[in-house]
């Protein structure tokens, strides 16, 4: 053997042994006592994980920019031994976020773990103006951007932490009638992969979560414009499909272990995987399959900013039998309450 060959081995070496120590030592984290906080934590995938949070004992703190819903949310986790620290919060401001996190480090200490998680838009792009995409990269890039900078100063003194940053699907591959979501989510993933390439050395790891769909019950608090009934249909619809979707409960789970082993990523269910090799492996046939989509998606109808929740968006299609799941996850999971007025 060469001594170039032998570097080699002994490199090679060296390199998977800090690789098993590193995954021995991130295996060993536990959230009991942990404080976590989980943004757009008052209902959906938030109130879900906060669940699966609380019954690992973790220590919770919730915003979301409803109190009555962040309250509904506090009723809820006691069931589970929790009483997280509430505040109505828009990530979006990164003031109020600071005062945030300041209020929960002088109630709770400092945070260890922090989960952010973010809200969609849908409509063909004819419908959405320059807002539209201002806001959905106000609420899902720079409300996770404001987040993580609030925390970084104590996570980096104690070098220490975990970051889970919630994406999408639409982060990897850009879907119809979701042009503003997507975008925001592939911001979202590219800050996220660098974010934990830089934080590494100082013993912060994040990890990026790519959701399919999933029935959270999360198509009523949505947002929908241009035929809006029409496009809370079929958007519903599929997010009660049992094949193509996955329940809430079940992702929870799955976010919660990968951040427990500190992976670099999470693609949730086996259609966001086949979808995401097929787009690397051949990019011309899932555009081909994506204009299909389009064409079999509602025409486009009005522009400007008129938009519509999912609540105020039904139809004879939508609630019904086919968004069964849907409905009882809406019912389940805090997204049925009515809106402020």
């Amino acid at each position: 053997m060469t001594s170039l060959s032998k570097t080699a081995c002994l490199a090679a070496g060296g390199i998977g042994a800090w690789w098993v120590l590193r995954r021995l030592r991130q295996s060993n984290f536990h959230f009991q006592d942990k404080v976590v906080l989980v943004t757009g934590g008052s209902r959906g995938l938030g109130l879900v994980l906060s669940r699966q949070l609380a019954r690992e004992g973790a220590r919770l703190a919730l915003c979301a920019r409803d109190s009555d819903e962040l309250q509904a949310a506090s009723h809820d986790l006691a069931q589970y031994g929790s009483a997280p620290f509430i505040s109505a919060c828009d990530v979006g401001d990164a003031q109020q976020v600071q005062r945030f996190i300041n209020e929960v480090e002088s109630c709770l200490g400092p945070i260890d773990v922090l989960v952010n998680n973010a809200i969609i838009q849908v409509g063909p792009l004819s419908t959405m103006t320059r807002q539209d995409f201002e806001e959905a990269l106000a609420t899902t890039f720079w409300g996770a951007y404001n987040t993580v900078e609030a925390v970084l100063p104590s996570m980096k003194q104690r070098r220490q932490g975990r970051i889970v940053n919630i994406s999408s699907i639409g982060g990897k591959i850009s879907v119809p009638h979701l042009l503003p979501y997507c975008v925001s989510k592939f911001a979202l993933a590219g800050y996220s992969q660098g974010l934990r390439a830089e934080l590494a050395n100082n013993g912060i790891t994040v990890t990026t979560v790519y959701p399919g769909l999933m029935r959270t019950g999360s198509p009523r608090n949505a947002t929908f414009k241009g035929q809006h009934r029409a496009e809370y249909a079929w958007f519903s619809i599929s997010d009660s499909l049992p094949l193509l979707t996955i329940s809430a409960e079940h992702a929870a789970r799955s976010i919660v272990d990968a951040c427990r082993r500190g992976d670099a990523e999470l693609l949730l269910s086996l259609p966001t995987k086949l979808a995401v090799k097929i787009n690397a492996l051949f990019p011309e046939t899932t555009d081909w399959l994506l204009s299909l989509a389009n064409r079999l998606l509602p025409r486009p109808q009005g522009a400007g900013p008129e938009q519509f929740q999912g609540k105020d968006s039904f139809s004879s299609w939508s609630p019904s039998a086919l968004t069964t799941l849907t409905e009882r996850a809406a019912r389940r999971n805090n997204e049925t309450l009515p809106a402020n007025p």
